[in-house]
C-alpha cells in the first residue's frame, strides 16, 4: 500500500518541476523584455534563412529563451532552437 502513495508523490513532484520551469521561463522573458510575438517573429526569420539550405520540419521547430550560467557566477539569456532537419539541399554542390 505504501507504493500506492509513492505513485502520487511522483506525480506531484513532476507537476512541481513543470511549474518551476514555466515560472523560470516567464521570469527570463520578463527580464529580457521579450514578448511571445517577438519570439514568433524570430522563429519566422530563422525558418526563412534555414530553409535556403535545408528542408526542415516546421511542426517540430521550437525556440525558447533560457538562462545560462557564466564563469563569474552570473547568468545570461540564450536563445535555444530545436530544428528537425528532413534533408539538406544540394546548393553549391559541383556535379562534375
Amino acid at each position: 500500500m505504501l507504493d500506492f502513495f509513492k505513485f502520487f508523490s511522483k506525480d506531484q513532484n513532476k507537476s512541481k518541476d513543470i511549474a518551476k520551469e514555466r515560472l523560470k521561463l516567464v521570469l527570463i522573458h520578463d527580464r529580457a523584455n521579450i514578448s511571445p510575438k517577438f519570439l514568433d517573429m524570430v522563429k519566422g526569420d530563422i525558418i526563412k534563412v534555414i530553409s535556403n539550405y535545408m528542408e526542415i520540419d516546421e511542426s517540430g521547430f521550437n525556440i525558447k529563451l533560457s538562462r545560462i550560467a557564466q564563469d563569474n557566477d552570473d547568468y545570461t539569456s540564450a536563445l535555444i532552437a530545436n530544428i528537425p532537419i528532413k534533408r539538406m539541399k544540394n546548393l553549391g554542390k559541383n556535379n562534375g
